[in-house]
């Protein structure tokens, strides 16, 4: 599950929301993580608003903590924010390991998400 917050009621966007570059996520991830509205925990996504095409997201995920990206939180990100009027449905979301655009087709419904892949781990499995 993810839960996608874009900071207080009444001081989001326009320069009163969250700023995601300063966030102490460490302080305040494992309190939405375990809080008692999310008995099987809760991916958190952190979202500053730029405009109608642009995000910065900072993801806390549930028994992982801080990650550098989450596709499907980028997602989850972008339905939130057209549901409440904040972003198009074509956005780029900024996350601290590179930036993914999202698309929510009117189309069919899907969600696309498009973004760079990198090669980060190779190794060898020996099977007994």
């Amino acid at each position: 599950p993810h839960c996608v917050t874009f900071g207080k009621e009444g001081e989001c966007d326009n320069g009163g929301g969250l700023t995601v570059d300063t966030l102490d996520l460490p302080s305040i991830g494992p309190s939405f993580e375990a809080h008692p509205t999310f008995p099987a925990k809760t991916n958190t996504e952190f979202v500053e608003v730029v405009n109608r095409n642009y995000v910065k997201m900072r993801v806390w995920e549930r028994g992982a903590g801080a990650t550098l990206a989450c596709g499907t939180g980028a997602c989850a990100t972008v339905v939130a924010a057209v549901l409440e009027g904040r972003t198009d449905r074509t956005c780029t979301v900024e996350l601290p390991g590179g930036p993914l655009e999202i698309e929510w087709r009117e189309t069919d419904n899907r969600v696309v998400m498009t973004g760079p892949a990198e090669m980060v781990f190779e190794g060898t499995v020996r099977a007994k």
